[in-house]
């Protein structure tokens, strides 16, 4: 069997994502208590979540920017991290103390909150680690917002803060040498 070029790399890339997911599961967690979730999507269902990206961009900016960007990767993992657990510090970060943080959380405009600042902060240690790995591997990553926010919506993963990692191994990155808006091109004049 021989593969070209574009399936060979499409491999290589979720390869890279079976070992980000490994760097995200293993970074550290505040008392070691892991509330992180990841998934990794491609094919239809990464283009499920492009789509509705580029549907949100009729009441949202910037999304259909960040759809483009996912419509042009090989893959994407989601990571995210339920937050509605404290850890019992009663540092107040979150607008509570552990006691009275509220049992019955409510779904903001993208995630569900409040969350325990150490579990937001679990997350961005995930997401770093694993966007290192990728990069020491060479293959092109950013970390988005809005792919997260599609995902949540679509129902693929249940955490109640997601961040998206589009992933890419092309000749450029897709995702650094982006388009400028109107707006920006006019601050620059």
């Amino acid at each position: 069997m021989i593969l070209d070029d574009k399936a060979f790399r499409d491999e290589a890339v979720k390869l890279t994502a079976y070992l980000m997911s490994i760097s995200a599961r293993t970074a550290p967690k505040s008392k070691g208590e892991d509330d992180i979730e990841i998934i990794y999507a491609y094919g239809e269902d990464k283009d499920k979540i492009a789509d509705k990206m580029i549907e949100l961009e009729k009441e949202r900016k910037g999304f259909k920017r960040d759809g483009e960007n996912l419509k042009n990767s090989s893959g994407v993992l989601l990571i995210g991290v339920n937050g509605g657990k404290t850890l019992g510090l009663n540092c107040g970060a979150c607008g509570y103390d552990c006691k009275t943080f509220p049992k019955e959380r409510k779904q903001g405009k993208d995630f569900v909150g409040p969350n325990c600042i150490f579990k937001i902060l679990d997350l961005g240690i995930a997401l770093g680690s694993a966007v290192k790995l990728a990069s020491i591997i060479n293959v092109d990553n950013r970390i988005m917002y809005r792919v997260g926010t599609a995902a949540k919506m679509l129902g693929m993963i249940k955490s109640d803060v997601v961040m998206g990692i589009p992933l890419s191994s092309t000749g450029k990155s897709p995702f650094f040498d982006r388009l400028e808006t109107e707006k920006a091109k006019k601050k620059k004049k």
